[in-house]
């Protein structure tokens, strides 16, 4: 089973497809979440109530508009391009994180997101 999100911030908007795994599990029962967007290089993070800990498969390097869950922070990290401690144009996050799916679209859309704004993530429709 598939979930999918929408994540909506003043500029824009995206949607996600997540895998079935407990972390998503427990974010979708927290939804909506309306949080304030942070930014770490060409990573947006933001805060949520879900503290889970890392599952087997969590990483640290991962694909440009991967959804990934920081346990560190309790926090949805969503890399788009490198961070601070990447190497080269990787997307390295600061410590390995759940992965529970990825954007639907162009993950460059997250590059409008400013640090300190609204985010809101809810249940798709359709």
């Amino acid at each position: 089973m598939t979930l999918r999100i929408r994540i909506v911030w003043p500029a824009g908007h995206t949607t996600a497809t997540l895998e079935e795994t407990p972390t998503s599990t427990a974010l979708a029962g927290v939804l909506p979440i309306f949080s304030t967007a942070r930014t770490w290089g060409e990573e947006v993070y933001f805060d949520t109530p879900v503290s889970v800990p890392v599952e087997d498969g969590a990483r640290q390097v991962v694909e440009p508009g991967t959804v990934a869950f920081w346990t560190d922070g309790d926090a949805l990290a969503l890399p788009y391009g490198p961070t601070p401690i990447s190497r080269g144009a990787e997307c390295r996050l600061a410590s390995p994180c759940n992965l529970l799916g990825s954007l639907d679209g162009d993950p460059r859309i997250l590059a409008t997101v400013r640090d300190g704004d609204p985010i809101r993530v809810e249940l798709a429709g359709g």
